[in-house]
């Protein structure tokens, strides 16, 4: 059924497919359908969420690559964006209810972004095992990446963030990779505890909000 349901929510929309039309597609009764989702929305969370376990899929065989954790952080981060691409462009007029109800993307995809904050998270700590990454909390800067990744999504799939081999690919892995690995700042790892425990610069922050 939930295959039958991606056909055709990618073919004709989630708004022109009714209950019907996946009953009839799926040589199911009405009443057969109602037996596993409650309606219409129940039905595409789901086809939404087994696109999503082919994003854990593809993670997971990147977090078991034998490479050196700051090659596999990227190419982690890569692949997210790639396979969430994928996802979306191969499902046709499917693409339109991924930007237009977001909200309801987010809620289906929590499990999945626990399951993919603990893989980055592992990564972290494996690249400070080799002496390679140095952080205050791997948890909390596991949670950063991803949402960060995540905010890269549509600016990628819609085009604006370029392919693999284009000048501005290159240009934004090599700033992505300086942002992760460098950082912004010229000062030392002493001067910045300082200024991120400072009580004035903690006070400028509370009088922005």
């Amino acid at each position: 059924m939930l295959d039958v349901a991606r056909q055709l929510f990618a073919r004709f929309g989630v708004s022109k497919t009714t209950m019907n039309d996946i009953a009839d597609a799926a040589h199911k009764g009405r009443r057969t359908i109602y037996t596993y989702f409650k309606s219409k929305d129940e039905i595409l969370e789901a086809v939404i969420e087994r696109e999503l376990q082919e994003l854990y899929r593809q993670l997971e065989e990147v977090h078991r690559r034998p490479i050196r954790a700051d090659r596999k952080l990227m190419l982690f981060i890569y692949r997210h964006l790639d396979t969430m691409k994928g996802a979306v462009m191969r499902n046709g007029s499917l693409r339109a209810d991924f930007f237009k109800d977001v909200w309801m993307v987010e809620r289906v995809r929590k499990t999945l972004d626990r399951s993919e904050q603990q893989l980055i998270c592992e990564i972290l700590e494996q690249g400070i095992a080799d002496g390679i990454f140095v952080m205050p909390d791997p948890a909390t800067m596991s949670l950063l990446i991803l949402n960060s990744v995540k905010g890269l999504e549509i600016p990628f799939i819609s085009g604006h963030l370029r392919n693999v081999g284009s000048t501005e690919f290159d240009r934004l892995y090599a700033n992505a990779y300086h942002l992760i690995f460098k950082g912004i700042s010229t000062q030392t790892d002493d001067a910045l505890y300082k200024l991120s425990t400072d009580e004035e610069h903690l006070k400028d922050y509370q009088e922005s909000l």
